[in-house]
């Protein structure tokens, strides 16, 4: 190329910038990004998800970003610092539970675990079976018989003196026959393990009839009554910023393993496919109307969002060198030399 015709290259090549840069700023920016939505938009009204996606391709996404990404460990250290100032902001302080969560609220979450009768039982049969629970049974039976035999049978409130005098009688008869009292605890223990199925079959029976859903109601609508008008602060009570920051870190160290597991990847492709089966050959305006992604949502995001930073990246000067990098090759190219050289 011959040096008049790169001074040519290089002014065309200034102007072109200056034309691009005058249309990349105030309402000239915001017409062009306007016109290319509308654009878009337009495509999208006739092409498929299918042709522009496969349900590969969104797994492979959800593989690298959401499953195998390593994660920093400064995330965990900032999202227990993040936990903490959300939770000491003086809002937490002025807003109540009701106000989050309003009563009629509370009311329908309720009346829908309300028809969750099978796992209610379930919950109680299991619960019945749990050996802590047999061993609470057991004890409580257990102190319960014997307190009833030595303190609060008819006989000794009834005839005075004669519970001292039952307490006298055990405390000689352990001097005489010393191992009576274990010996006695032994065989009530011993009674109780041969009793314990059917007083856990009477239990659960009872919960099944008590637990109605009128009484579930009222008693968690009581709960909630007396809760609603309390402060978040005043709920948390007794949870310091370790503790907080703990449950962060614990959160966060069971998702890193959860991602890895064959139930997520099973449920991420479950939902991936699904989406894919009812969207798949519609047009992505059908999946973007569907989930309330609207043109002037798009340009409120654009107008609040996009504009601004593109006007920073302008000031800092990235816009013009990005215009003026991606239009070189182009003016220095043999193409443009052979244009430029027939015309001097």
């Amino acid at each position: 190329m011959t040096e008049s015709s790169k001074d040519l290259a290089s002014a065309l090549l200034d102007q072109h910038v200056k034309h691009e840069m005058a249309s990349l700023k105030g309402a000239k920016l915001r017409k062009f990004l306007e016109q290319e939505l509308t654009e878009l938009l337009g495509l999208a009204g006739t092409i498929t998800l299918n042709r522009l996606t496969s349900v590969n391709q969104v797994m492979g996404i959800i593989h690298r970003i959401v499953v195998n990404m390593e994660l920093d460990a400064g995330i965990p250290e900032l999202a227990a610092e993040m936990a903490t100032e959300v939770m000491n902001t003086p809002i937490q302080e002025r807003t109540t539970l009701g106000e989050i969560l309003s009563r009629e609220q509370a009311t329908g979450f309720l009346e829908e675990a309300l028809e969750l009768r099978q796992q209610r039982d379930r919950v109680i049969s299991e619960i019945m079976a749990h050996p802590v629970y047999q061993e609470l049974v057991s004890n409580l039976v257990y102190a319960g018989l014997v307190n009833y035999l030595y303190e609060d049978n008819l006989i000794t409130k009834s005839v005075p003196g004669v519970g001292s005098m039952m307490k006298f009688g055990r405390r000689m008869a352990n001097r005489a026959v010393p191992g009576l009292d274990e010996t006695f605890e032994r065989r009530i223990k011993a009674w109780l393990s041969d009793s314990l199925p059917e007083l856990i079959v009477r239990s659960e029976q009872f919960l099944h009839r008590a637990l109605t859903d009128d009484e579930l109601r009222d008693s968690v609508m009581a709960a909630w009554v007396s809760m609603e008008d309390q402060t978040i602060a005043d709920l948390r009570e007794g949870m310091g910023d370790v503790e907080l920051q703990e449950f962060v870190v614990l959160g966060y160290e069971f998702w890193l393993q959860f991602r890895k597991t064959a139930y997520f990847d099973g449920c991420a492709r479950a939902a991936v496919e699904h989406l894919f089966a009812k969207y798949g050959d519609r047009p992505i305006t059908d999946l973007l109307d569907d989930v309330g992604v609207t043109r002037e949502v798009i340009m409120a995001e654009v107008d609040a969002y996009a504009i601004p930073v593109i006007d920073v990246l302008r000031e800092e000067g990235y816009v013009e060198a990005l215009v003026r990098r991606r239009l070189s090759g182009f003016y220095t190219s043999a193409a443009a030399r052979k244009i430029l050289e027939s015309e001097a």
